[in-house]
């Protein structure tokens, strides 16, 4: 099963014609997938006082929280779709890791650091208005390493859309291209 986590507001964006096209693919060729749209979902990525209670218990009682959990547990893929503002990831995101990937889920301390989710390929794919080589040393060098991987989401590509806003369609429909071949 592949879960894609979609975090772009607006439904208009080029972010969602990347899902669109992804979700295009995978019903041509009848691939299970599943999607958690953060926007839509209307998840609230900021802890409450109640979650942050039970955090270090590697709680939830946030139903959506749940929810998503479920889905990462059914799935051997992941694809995050995120666009780049102000350096790094929309703050929806941030949260939907910081809520989601518990300790005791995703993770475990017992016996040192070891990852419990077993996520073997992952596409991280994201939207700037800067080149992409700016943002590789959030994305390649932290974001994969210290945020996947350390919990058991594996192999990852990053695919970046650079100049989304201000570059040309010809450009946009090659990074679709480029998107479809890589999923």
């Amino acid at each position: 099963m592949v879960t894609i986590v979609f975090s772009h507001p607006w439904h208009g964006s080029f972010n969602k014609a990347i899902l669109d096209t992804i979700t295009a693919k995978f019903e041509q060729q009848n691939k299970a997938y599943q999607v958690i749209d953060l926007p839509k979902d209307k998840f609230n990525p900021s802890f409450s006082e109640a979650e942050l209670a039970v955090y270090n218990q590697g709680k939830a009682i946030d139903p959506l929280v749940l929810k998503y959990q479920e889905m990462l547990k059914k799935s051997d893929e992941a694809i995050f779709i995120y666009p780049i503002w102000w350096g790094t990831m929309p703050a929806i995101l941030k949260g939907f890791f910081d809520k989601v990937l518990l300790q005791g889920f995703a993770f475990s301390y017992e016996n040192g650091w070891t990852p419990l989710l077993k996520i073997g390929r992952t596409t991280v794919i994201t939207t700037s208005e800067s080149a992409g080589e700016i943002f590789k040393p959030f994305v390649q060098d932290y974001f994969i390493p210290n945020m996947l991987y350390s919990v058991g989401i594996n192999n990852a590509t990053w695919l970046n859309c650079e100049h989304t806003s201000t570059g040309t369609d010809e450009m946009r429909k090659d990074f679709l291209k480029k998107v479809e071949a890589t999923v």
